[in-house]
């Protein structure tokens, strides 16, 4: 039972022979893939960021451009401006979409190809944790990018280097606007400030800029300390005005600078000065003084606390057991945050390998377990797409901050199961081969394909419907 644990519940569901594979040493399957960067598997290297990002620019100066000629052509200034929101969000699309579409396409290929699932798993796993959301124009083509630049190349080292990574990351930055925050002593509100004294005499500027809290809410919320870290307030305002100036390269005016779609720190943005935080002062200057707080919240035992508590909710039960929390949580601050001790600590863990399958899988962690199952991969971003839209899924757009549910009351209501009965049953059509519906029972579920469960397809009508009936089986749903 230990093998089909380790691919299973570990892992991202059994490819033919993946079993057999894992037959000999199932911990030692794992460990073997805590180690070094988890790149997208046997798919077309995508765009960076900075690419999509700088075509973007490009599309709304071409966008800005025609605007002005129609101006200046006399088609009317209003009739101009009614436009300009409708072309803005079209030069958006026009540039984001095929990139949304082609990293959604090659995290599907990647996630049915990997001879590496576990590692492959903990990219989802960190993905989600540091959740952005499509759903935003600024972010919708850099979605996945982040998950494949910040994310697999630390996703086996230090917490600490991948926190960094996200958080100066363009998307992370866009998604919650900090490029937009702007010190109230910083240089560009004291420019302001003496500009506006000389053209209207006593005017307060400070109304033009404003601390923008969300990145540094979000952090210590959601990516560190967690909601009942023992932060105030204060300590998020604090934190907000340290993290003032990290930016994207690339816009005009005051946020001039930098090359287009990377981390830029702005320092006539930042707020100067040493600043309090969770009782610490930090007297750093500039972006310094941000990833020395990082380096503090990486190391703090209630993010330590928090990571383990996701971990094995994640990996063990929607209820976490207290003493895996506990275990997690040690290694975590033994290590300094080494990710693969903390994964090791979960490998090790008695309550991991419960033979009870507990955990029910999510609509993406069932795509791509039918996905391992048949070893065939999606060829067309529209099948993916179409697939997460019916499963309520939709690849990288949680909608929050807060990254989708890992809880099985999320995802096991009447509705969404009909829509996974429709869903298996367009895969089984789509992809039946004439398959021996109790040889791939065997290959994709081991010892946990009930003999109930066999005793079915061996009456189903057609190897289709074999094929749908095991994917919609009771064992197929959990891991």
């Amino acid at each position: 039972m230990q093998t089909e644990i380790a691919v299973l519940r570990f892992g991202l569901g059994a490819k033919p022979g993946e079993l057999s594979a894992a037959a000999a040493d199932p911990k030692g399957w794992l460990k073997q893939q805590i180690s070094g960067a988890v790149p997208l598997a046997s798919v077309d290297p995508l765009p960076r960021s900075d690419t999509i990002y700088a075509a973007l620019l490009a599309a709304r100066e071409q966008q800005q451009m025609q605007r002005r000629v129609a101006t200046q052509a006399n088609t009317g200034q209003a009739d101009a401006r009614e436009g300009d929101a409708a072309k803005a969000a079209n030069a958006v699309r026009e540039v984001y979409q095929p990139q949304y579409r082609a990293q959604v396409l090659a995290r599907a290929q990647s996630a049915a190809a990997t001879d590496r699932p576990f590692a492959e798993r903990l990219v989802h796993f960190w993905s989600n944790h540091f959740s952005i959301s499509a759903d935003k124009g600024a972010v919708f083509g850099l979605a996945g990018a982040v998950e494949n630049e910040a994310i697999r190349p630390h996703v086996n080292g230090r917490f600490l280097d991948m926190l960094t990574a996200v958080e100066q990351h363009p998307a992370m930055l866009a998604f919650l606007d900090n490029q937009y925050s702007v010190g109230q002593d910083s240089e560009a509100a004291l420019k302001a400030q003496r500009a506006a004294a000389r053209r209207f005499g006593a005017v307060n500027p400070r109304r033009q800029f404003g601390i923008n809290e969300n990145l540094a809410r979000e952090i210590l919320e959601l990516h560190t300390l967690g909601v009942n870290g023992g932060y105030t307030q204060a300590d998020v305002t604090s934190f907000a005005q340290i993290i003032t100036g990290w930016s994207i390269g690339g816009g005009k005016g005051r946020l001039a600078g930098g090359a287009p779609g990377q981390f830029y720190f702005r320092d006539n943005l930042h707020e100067p000065g040493a600043k309090t935080f969770l009782g610490k002062t930090y007297r750093q200057s500039g972006q310094a003084q941000g990833e020395a707080v990082l380096a503090d919240l990486s190391r703090h035992p209630a993010t330590a606390q928090f990571v383990a508590t996701k971990l094995v909710r994640h990996f063990v039960a929607d209820d976490p057991p207290p003493e895996a929390v506990d275990r997690l949580a040690k290694a975590f601050l033994k290590s300094g945050g080494d990710l693969p001790h903390v994964y090791s600590a979960l490998i090790d863990s008695p309550e991991a390998w419960q033979p009870e399958a507990r955990k029910f899988k999510t609509p993406q962690e069932f795509v791509f377990s039918s996905l391992r199952a048949l070893n065939v991969s999606p060829q067309r971003p529209e099948e993916v797409v179409r697939s997460f839209e019916l499963l309520g899924q939709r690849q990288y757009t949680p909608g929050s901050p807060a990254g989708w549910p890992d809880i099985a009351k999320a995802w096991d209501g009447s509705d969404a199961l009909m829509h996974r009965v429709l869903w298996a049953a367009r895969f089984a059509d789509k992809f039946d081969r004439g398959l021996d519906p109790v040889e791939l029972a065997a290959a994709s579920l081991g010892s946990y394909a009930r003999p109930d469960t066999l005793a079915a397809l061996r009456r189903a009508a057609s190897s289709g419907q074999a094929l749908a009936l095991l994917l919609l089986s009771p064992e197929f749903q959990r891991r």
